[in-house]
C-alpha cells in the first residue's frame, strides 16, 4: 500500500561539471522501497551507487527528478528542511567511520538524540552500546578505538534514534574479512531489531545478497 513507502525515486538523474563537459552519474532511476525493507543497491566502482545513496539521504539534490522521504519530498525543500529530515529520520554507516574526535564513544552516540532534545539520551546511548558490546568502552575516543569498534560506535550512534531509514555505504570497506563479517551480522540484527528499512550500498555480490531485493546499477542506470 502507499503509506508502506518510506523511499521512492522517479526518473532521477544527477549531472556534473566536468573538463571534459557535462557527466551524468545517475540517469534516470526510478524504484519504491517499503517500510522495513532491506535493499542493497550493488554494482562496480564507478556504476554511481554512493550518489544515489547520497541522492536519497537529501546530501545531494538531483539535477532532474523527485525522491521521496519518509512522506516528504526531498526536492521540495532547502538545505537546511533536507537536514531537519534527516536528524529526524534517517541514520548513516560510513566506510570511514565519521565519528567526531572530540568526543567519546558514549558522547558519539547521544549526539543526534542531544540535537533532537532527547532527555533519555545518555541511558539510551548506553544501552545500544551495550548492544553492540562496547559499554567497556564509552568513555574511550575514537583515537583510543580499533577500526572496527569505531564502526560499531557509528553503527549504534546510527541506529539510536530508530529512523525510518538506515543507510550504509559500504560499511565495511576499511575492515579486514572477520571483523566485516561481524559488523554485517551486527548491521542487520540492530536493523530487524529497530524495525527499520536499510539500505545498503555495496559493490560486494555476497553482501548484497544477504538483502531482500538488489538493485543493481551499471553505468549510472539500474540494471
Amino acid at each position: 500500500m502507499e503509506r508502506d513507502i518510506v523511499l521512492s525515486a522517479d526518473r532521477v538523474s544527477k549531472q556534473v561539471s566536468s573538463p571534459e563537459g557535462p557527466l551524468t552519474i545517475v540517469r534516470d532511476v526510478s524504484f519504491v522501497i517499503r517500510a522495513r525493507e532491506s535493499v542493497a543497491i550493488a554494482g562496480p566502482s564507478g556504476a554511481g551507487k554512493s550518489t544515489l545513496l547520497a541522492l536519497l539521504a537529501g546530501l545531494e539534490s538531483p539535477s532532474s527528478g523527485r525522491i521521496c522521504l519518509a512522506g516528504t519530498d526531498l526536492t521540495s525543500l532547502d538545505e537546511d528542511g533536507r537536514a531537519r529530515l534527516r536528524a529526524e529520520q534517517v541514520g548513516f554507516v560510513f566506510q570511514s567511520f565519521h565519528l567526531i574526535p572530540a568526543l567519546t564513544a558514549l558522547e558519539n552516540v547521544m549526539l543526534p538524540l542531544e540535537l533532537r532534545g532527547r532527555s533519555d539520551a545518555r541511558s539510551r546511548a548506553l544501552e545500544i552500546l551495550a548492544r553492540v558490546g562496547l559499554v567497556a568502552r564509552a568513555g574511550h575516543y575514537p583515537r583510543q578505538l580499533s577500526g572496527g569498534e569505531q564502526q560499531r560506535v557509528a553503527m549504534a550512534r546510527a541506529a539510536v534514534g530508530e529512523p525510518s531509514v538506515l543507510f550504509a555505504d559500504e560499511p565495511t570497506g576499511n575492515l579486514d574479512t572477520v571483523t566485516g563479517e561481524r559488523i554485517i551480522e551486527l548491521l542487520f540484527e540492530l536493523n530487524a531489531d529497530a524495525q527499520t528499512t536499510l539500505v545498503l550500498v555495496t559493490h560486494d555480490a555476497a553482501l548484497a545478497s544477504r538483502c531482500a531485493r538488489v538493485l543493481k546499477m551499471e553505468s549510472g542506470m539500474l540494471a
